[in-house]
């Protein structure tokens, strides 16, 4: 339900003006979802968005760029929290995630802007990734194993 949630949340801030959590919590709750102000709180907080300012006031937003290390510190921390396993065929890599992860996981993978990743798909707890080519599959894969050790 919470990766759904974030889902609804980035929809959202694509196409609207939102300046305070309440009207965000407004919105969801127009969408069907049931929330209070502490969640959207807590969403704000682990989706990483910012106040920026608009013309009129503030709005919400995505950061512009992230620190790649805190990037990698993320990515890394719900690999090892939410991934039960990936494999791959030809240039498609299949990950199986912790019920309602996937979608959360997709769109932080998607995030990354890696020139060999094409595309996610999500369900519920499965990502198909598209590598651009077979040649890069390897190094994709390299980098989803140093996220999963230790």
């Amino acid at each position: 339900m919470k990766s759904r949630r974030h889902f609804a949340i980035r929809e959202i801030l694509s196409t609207e003006r939102i300046s305070t959590q309440e009207e965000l919590c407004e919105i969801l709750k127009d969408r069907g979802y049931d929330v209070t102000q502490a969640t959207v709180s807590r969403d704000i907080k682990e989706l990483s968005l910012i106040k920026i300012p608009d013309g009129t006031g503030y709005s919400y937003a995505w950061p512009e760029t992230q620190n790649p290390k805190s990037s990698n510190l993320r990515m890394k921390r719900v690999f090892q929290d939410s991934v039960v396993s990936y494999n791959y065929s030809e240039n498609i890599i299949v990950i199986k995630t912790l019920p309602g992860a996937a979608q959360s996981i997709a769109s932080l993978i998607d995030s990354l802007a890696n020139p060999h990743i094409l595309g996610t798909v999500a369900g519920d707890d499965t990502i198909f990734l598209v590598v651009k080519t077979k040649k890069s599959l390897a190094q994709v894969m390299e980098y989803f194993q140093k996220l999963v050790a230790d």
